[in-house]
């Protein structure tokens, strides 16, 4: 950790490519009111990350802008009506960026402590765009959901919250990511040419709900199988309006609980992470972000400062 009441913290001065992220030394914040400062233990990589760098999505306002927000960490300092003090291990989202040492924020769940800060890190981002998706989808007990990318980050815990609540699901993923869906509790089968058919021989009586976390075209194929647009959602297809499709993004706050189960389920070994994380340095983070644009591997991309 750094010394003289600075610390390293990676920004950027305009939207462009991974090389216009550089490694800085910022003050180190200090927590007033319910706020807590959190010295980060691991930094989580996510799309939207280098989505805001490369200007495809709107980012906070002005320059320099820090990337990252979600984290795991310590708490080593908390304002006065913090819920969390001193020493108390958290995850959850920086506030002010999360590439960095220190970062404030409240929107955080305890760290259960079976967990590694690396786990805890591809816990926050993942569980709640899953448990807040089914939550959109209504999707309940002895339904059947179709998961198209099911081996992903979003897509693992969406296969097992939805088992969680008694459905049946099948997830699509590639070849060699099979076995990973199977674990995970749902029926795998591969994306591409024919997956209509292959979901139709796998679950005939039909599907009730579709969550697709991966894009690449697969729309038409869950429209078919829906028999039109009602309980169908995207996280990845910037067609959807297009096809009358919802593009789900959550608005207002996280749902911590969610979180907070998820974080309990992986904890104590009823939900597991689709793969170990791939970690890098902070000073690494535009290689990590160019990993991240990739979209390939399993487990979670993970700075650790």
């Amino acid at each position: 950790m750094s010394s003289n009441h600075s610390m390293r913290a990676i920004q950027y001065e305009r939207v462009g490519g991974p090389e216009v992220l550089t490694q800085v030394e910022v003050p180190i914040p200090d927590p007033t009111g319910d706020r807590v400062r959190v010295a980060i233990r691991a930094a989580g990589v996510n799309p939207a990350d280098w989505k805001m760098r490369a200007g495809l999505m709107p980012g906070p306002p002005g320059f320099p802008r820090r990337a990252g927000f979600e984290i795991a960490g310590v708490v080593d300092a908390a304002g006065p009506e913090a819920r969390f003090r001193p020493g108390d291990e958290v995850l959850g989202w920086a506030q002010g960026g999360g590439y960095a040492e220190y970062a404030l924020g409240t929107q955080l769940v305890a760290k259960p402590a079976e967990l590694s800060f690396a786990e805890a890190a591809a816990i926050p981002v993942a569980a709640n765009t899953a448990g807040t998706g089914l939550d959109e989808l209504a999707v309940k007990s002895g339904e059947t959901l179709l998961v198209n990318g099911a081996s992903g980050a979003v897509g693992a815990f969406v296969v097992q919250l939805a088992r969680a609540r008694g459905a049946t699901v099948v997830g699509t993923a590639s070849a060699a990511n099979q076995e990973v869906v199977r674990t995970l509790g749902a029926i795998p089968t591969t994306y591409g040419a024919g997956v209509a058919e292959r979901v139709r021989e796998l679950a005939p009586h039909g599907i009730d709900a579709v969550y697709d976390c991966a894009g690449h075209g697969f729309l038409d194929a869950a429209i078919e199988l829906r028999g039109g647009t009602d309980r169908i959602i995207t996280i990845a297809d910037g067609a959807a309006a297009d096809k009358g499709v919802t593009f789900f993004a959550r608005t207002g706050g996280p749902a911590l609980d969610i979180v907070a189960r998820v974080a309990q389920s992986v904890a104590a070994g009823e939900f597991r992470l689709p793969g170990a994380a791939r970690t890098y340095p902070l000073s690494e983070a535009a290689a990590a972000q160019r990993d991240s644009e990739t979209g390939h591997g399993l487990g979670k991309i993970v700075l650790l400062p």
